[in-house]
């Protein structure tokens, strides 16, 4: 870890009254994400304004230090991370709900407001923010917009990329700005929103976010299949996809998932499956939801679904979700580490991915629970290991690339919601190619001229996949 220079630091306390960390004890809180990567950071600071934001890049840029914005540290790429010598500048401060209209329903939101808590805003108002990733209640807006993160409703209702309507921007120099707007068209210049949606920090800091809202469903429901193999399971999914009706979710948990979530919370999952698939499905006519819960009933039950039951209350809906969105700590009480993956892949190769995911696990004598998003082809393959065996973490690095290897090669993609960050950035150009790795770089070496915006991510090192270590 370097220090930072005393004239740094008093420079940052003026710009960042009562906002700057040094003790030892605040900053190890700062240098871990979701994932088993972690880094001290040398300084952090927590501005409350973008005024102040600005100014820690101004300080930055003249200094050339090395910045890395944070918002709650959920993430599950190691983008959040900072590398030697890298401040952290954190926005969990700026919390505040700017603003809710009903009328252009839109929401404007600082960087750090937690999902969840959007959510709740919106939602006394008959309103609806969809993106709902599995860490809603820990994750900020901020981070969201940073990872383009996803969540089991985007299979219905897209991506968070797909509801920033306008973002502020803390460009590396401090200069800010605004882009995109309040209205659902808005073609005037290049789309630069979407630009900084999902570059995970490498082109400047999000402070501010207006956000499109929809109208709330009246109903929600949910049913439950039963499989006794995993392939009935994915082929079941991509036969409900096909049949005309559109769920807001599918999601799929192997029997090891529930293995792991019974031993952590039990609530009853059938540990005799192969695999579950929990359905969501919304809408403003009962009898509409009614129609396509039977039609996901008959459908499942061709592809030999032992049992399907639809959810009885809205209680016992909720115990289904709850199920799924604790998968991850549940994980975390089977072995001391886990890789967990982000692949994505066309609803047609779905199948063929989780043949082949079983397969890698085989191999390599791991344990990979597999879950996630089924319907829209997101999966996420978690390797359990213990990163302090090197000999298993040689086998993980070996399971995990060929993960990456079989998604491409099926015509997936390397992240379908959580970015790239450390974890997948010497695949990159087995996803996107080298041509297309050049025009990034030109684009951050436009905007990020001195290197100093989350340096180490997203792009490969010196060797690509062949220097693939974990």
């Amino acid at each position: 870890m370097l220090d930072i220079a005393p004239d740094v630091v008093a420079a940052l306390r003026d710009a960042v009254p009562g906002g700057v960390l040094t003790a030892a004890e605040d900053l190890i809180a700062y240098g871990f994400d979701g994932t088993f990567y972690s880094h001290t950071p040398p300084l952090v600071v927590l501005p409350t304004t973008t005024a102040q934001v600005s100014a820690v890049h101004r300080i930055a840029t003249a200094r050339r230090i090395a910045l890395t914005p944070r918002a709650m540290g959920s993430g599950l790429s190691g983008g959040a991370v900072p590398l030697a010598g890298s401040i952290v500048l954190g926005v969990a401060r700026m919390d505040r709900i700017v603003e809710i209209d009903p009328i252009d329903r839109v929401a404007v939101v600082e960087a750090g407001v937690i999902n969840a808590h959007l959510q709740r805003e919106v939602e006394r108002l008959g309103l609806f923010y969809p993106p709902d990733p599995s860490s809603l209640k820990q994750s900020a807006i901020g981070g969201n917009v940073a990872e383009n993160a996803g969540g089991a409703r985007c299979l219905k209702y897209g991506v968070t990329g797909d509801y920033v309507l306008a973002l502020e921007v803390v460009l590396p120099d401090g200069t800010v700005i605004r882009t995109g707007g309040r209205t659902v068209k808005n073609v005037t210049g290049y789309d630069l929103r979407r630009l900084f949606t999902g570059a995970e920090g490498t082109l400047g800091t999000i402070t501010e976010i207006t956000l499109r809202l929809l109208s709330k469903p009246k109903f929600a429901r949910a049913a439950l299949a039963v499989f006794d193999r995993i392939e009935d399971a994915a082929e079941a999914t991509t036969a409900v996809m096909s049949s005309g009706i559109l769920p807001s979710a599918i999601e799929l948990l192997d029997n090891l998932t529930m293995r792991c979530v019974e031993a952590n919370n039990p609530i009853g999952l059938p540990l005799d499956a192969d695999a579950i698939l929990i359905f969501g499905v919304d809408g403003n006519y009962e009898n509409v939801l009614a129609e396509e819960l039977a039609t996901i009933d008959r459908i499942a039950r061709q592809h030999h679904a032992r049992d399907v039951s639809v959810a009885r209350s809205d209680a016992e809906s909720e115990r289904l979700w709850t199920a799924r969105r604790s998968i991850s700590p549940a994980l975390a009480r089977r072995r001391p580490n886990k890789l967990g993956e982000d692949v994505c892949v066309p609803p047609r190769a779905i199948t063929s991915l989780v043949r082949r995911v079983r397969e890698i696990a085989a191999t390599y004598a791991l344990p990979i629970p597999l879950f996630g998003h089924i319907g829209d082809g997101n999966l996420h393959p978690n390797i359990l290991c213990d990163k302090t065996d090197r000999e298993e973490m040689a086998r993980v690095a070996g399971a995990a690339r060929a993960i990456f290897e079989a998604t491409v090669e099926l015509g997936g993609t390397l992240s379908g919601e959580h970015g790239i960050g450390l974890l997948k950035k010497q695949f990159m150009e087995l996803d996107l190619g080298p041509d297309a790795i050049a025009v990034m770089r030109k684009i951050k070496d436009a905007i990020d001229p001195l290197g100093i915006m989350n340096p180490g991510k997203v792009f490969p090192d010196p060797g690509g996949a062949d220097a693939f270590r974990l």
